[in-house]
């Protein structure tokens, strides 16, 4: 008489069980050490992810897949490898971004990220047990490395599969258009992720390897917009005789509004597992050089998300109803980003997999985390038409941590553990779909009768 499965393996046949159990055995604590590392040590902010994008395929290639580097110009790449089934099956991308927030040298990102940059903040790994820290070593290139890491192992298990497995890794998935050193103005928003699809790297379903530790089916999309706050160039001497209208003080008063304005607006668009949220994000005016006069006027930059019932027109209207409530303000704003929200049914064949998947793992019911304000290339993926759920790794707690873990050790420090965790997550989820016909797949979403 056969005794209870392994963890992981419930609701799985004897068959796949059985694949997925020689593809994790290839899935080890040193491996994915390995891995990430190489990763950490290879600078990759947005607009120059080249190198890295090699150095993946490379990898790839002599695990034995068909790897391949795509090229956007001279300085940004993605990279993607293919583990070929048959044809009879759905196939199936895993996927993540390659390129950091921040750069990792002071000359860009100081004095924004704060008074110096820390060890974590560079791109430079650093092993201490179970944890890694370095840039971006848990978002993005942690879980960059666990997709690089279910590729590898179901390419060395042998799998018959049926479907292709995909592993995909994008240029410019960061929130942030050109830095100043770049010359390409169009470099993060996705742009990788929507080249590749556009370049005919294509799947029936996806699964996007970001920060959560629960299956998500929606996201929220964002908005920018460039708010202009108009006033008086005047100078200091002169302030108690001329008219005095000073559009940095106005400009305070703008995003003070905005700041208490948020509040309410995420109220009226939670739902779902989105509560979006805005912040008045930079300001810019005025003479550094001359601070004996005024601007005539003063810019700021805002981030507004919008949930996948609010489109980018929608949420433009709110905006600038929000900022005619002001009294006595000359303020104009220009929309100058649009991504919309997203959503995957979350009855789908991939989003029930990636649940049942998440279900093993931990031996009970799946988790619905709500309130999420994040957005990722998952919105690229899903606007093109590809059904795709999120997962990921959470941030590593403070209890297994040697130091504070604030927002940037959060993005800079991952745990192996989980890493191995989130691997097996996916290997279980990529071996359930390409190894089954694509009537298989159908008739579980009510597709076919």
């Amino acid at each position: 008489m056969s005794g209870p499965r392994p963890a992981g393996l419930a609701g799985l046949d004897e068959r796949r069980s059985a694949w997925v159990t020689e593809a994790w055995r290839h899935v080890t604590g040193d491996r994915l050490r390995e891995l990430v590392v190489g990763l950490v040590d290879i600078p990759s902010p947005t607009g120059d992810e080249g190198p890295l994008a090699q150095h993946i395929a490379a990898t790839l290639s002599y695990a034995g897949c068909r790897a391949e580097v795509q090229p956007l110009d001279d300085r940004q790449a993605n990279a993607w490898a293919r583990v070929e089934g048959d044809g009879t099956g759905p196939d199936l991308m895993l996927y993540a971004p390659i390129d950091t927030l921040t750069v990792g040298e002071e000359s860009e990102d100081l004095p924004w990220i704060g008074p110096e940059l820390r060890d974590d903040m560079r791109p430079r790994a650093v092993v201490d047990g179970e944890l890694v820290t370095g840039l971006g070593a848990s978002n993005p290139k942690g879980h960059a490395a666990c997709v690089m890491m279910a590729a590898e192992a179901i390419a060395r298990a042998g799998i018959p599969l049926t479907g292709d497995l995909i592993a995909a890794f994008g240029a410019g998935g960061m929130p942030t258009n050109a830095r100043p050193v770049g010359v390409r103005y169009n470099t993060g928003q996705g742009v990788g992720c929507s080249f590749l699809l556009e370049q005919g790297v294509w799947a029936d379903y996806a699964v996007i390897a970001k920060p959560g530790w629960t299956i998500s089916w929606d996201e929220v999309g964002l908005v920018w917009f460039e708010v202009t706050v108009r006033g008086t160039h005047t100078y200091v001497g002169s302030r108690h005789r001329l008219p005095y209208d000073n559009a940095i003080a106005r400009a305070g008063e703008v995003a003070r509004h905005l700041e208490e304005w948020f509040v309410e607006y995420a109220d009226r668009h939670t739902a779902g597992t989105v509560a979006p949220q805005g912040i008045v994000s930079s300001v810019r005016g005025g003479w550094p050089r001359m601070a004996a006069v005024t601007p005539a006027a003063c810019t700021l930059m805002v981030d507004l998300r919008i949930s996948p019932d609010t489109t980018p027109m929608q949420a433009k209207r709110e905006f600038l109803a929000a900022l005619d409530k002001l009294p006595k303000t000359d303020v104009t704003a220009e929309m100058v980003l649009a991504i919309p929200g997203t959503r995957t049914d979350p009855d789908s064949w991939i989003s029930r997999t990636a649940q049942a998947s998440w279900e093993a793992l931990e031996g009970r019911e799946h988790d619905i985390v709500r309130g999420n304000s994040g957005a990722t290339d998952a919105n690229i993926l899903r606007g093109r038409g590809i059904p795709t759920v999120r997962v990921g790794m959470p941030k590593v707690a403070q209890a297994e941590a040697p130091f504070e873990i604030d927002f940037a050790r959060g993005m800079n420090t991952v745990s192996v553990r989980a890493m191995e965790k989130l691997t097996r997550h996916l290997i279980r989820t990529a071996v359930d779909t390409v190894t089954r016909s694509r009537a298989e797949v159908e008739a579980v979403e009510g597709k076919v009768a």
